[in-house]
């Protein structure tokens, strides 16, 4: 691992470091995470380490024992359709609860979100669009007045998410697929249309299990 720079906090850093060796590969399911070596490695205490663990946990990146060890989290096609399933379920639902109190500033910071996707797209940095495409989906769950809501929303993107993360590589064709169908979400919300709006998310929420099926198929043809 590279070694933490002073600029962020600590354990913003450590996160960050750690959930990127996570989601390359550096650091591969099951492997041991010992608060020490990790210290070590980053050249800082054990405290900020203990709290990136801790959030890295929350995310499901991690998983920590009973006895205190933290491994990193195996993850399955299964579980990405089951988070999948949850998100569904919760985000056609949300669209429903926020169309008609929502502020343009909404609107306004989706568009961003979106030209930032496109950006990310032809500049072929896909990991990038990964974190922008969960973005777009919390921007919108962030409306929501249930915070007990809005946090199911924000754990079960972090687990679809993940299963993207780890199969990157074959989100070439996809990216742009996705980046179509939240534009046409965006345009829904934009013209107040909640049963467009609803059925475009449901449609993507499909195309999302259809693209994640694909991915782990051609992983197990490799």
């Amino acid at each position: 691992m590279q070694r933490i720079i002073k600029k962020e906090t600590l354990a913003e850093q450590a996160f960050n470091l750690i959930k990127k060796d996570i989601i390359s590969g550096k650091l591969a399911p099951d492997e041991e995470l010992p608060e020490k070596k990790l210290a070590e490695e980053l050249g800082i205490s054990r405290t900020p380490i203990r709290e990136a663990l801790k959030r890295l946990a929350a995310e499901g990146l991690i998983i920590i024992s009973d006895a205190k060890m933290a491994t990193v989290a195996s993850f399955t096609e299964e579980d990405a359709l089951q988070f999948l399933e949850i998100r569904e379920l919760l985000e056609v639902y949300n669209l429903e609860i926020i169309v008609d109190t929502f502020q343009n500033r909404l609107l306004e910071e989706l568009k961003e979100n979106l030209k930032s996707q496109w950006q990310a797209i032809k500049e072929d940095c896909y990991e990038e669009f990964i974190e922008l495409d969960r973005e777009f989906h919390l921007l919108l769950a962030k409306e929501n007045p249930n915070p007990k809501l809005r946090d199911m929303i924000h754990t079960s993107n972090t687990g679809v998410n993940r299963a993207f993360l780890v199969l990157s590589n074959t989100l070439r064709l996809s990216a742009k697929e996705a980046y179509e169908e939240h534009n046409r979400i965006f345009t829904a919300l934009q013209s107040k249309h909640v049963e467009t709006a609803k059925k475009e998310m449901s449609a993507h929420m499909k195309n999302i299990e259809r693209r994640i099926q694909g991915y782990y198929q051609e992983e197990e043809a490799n």
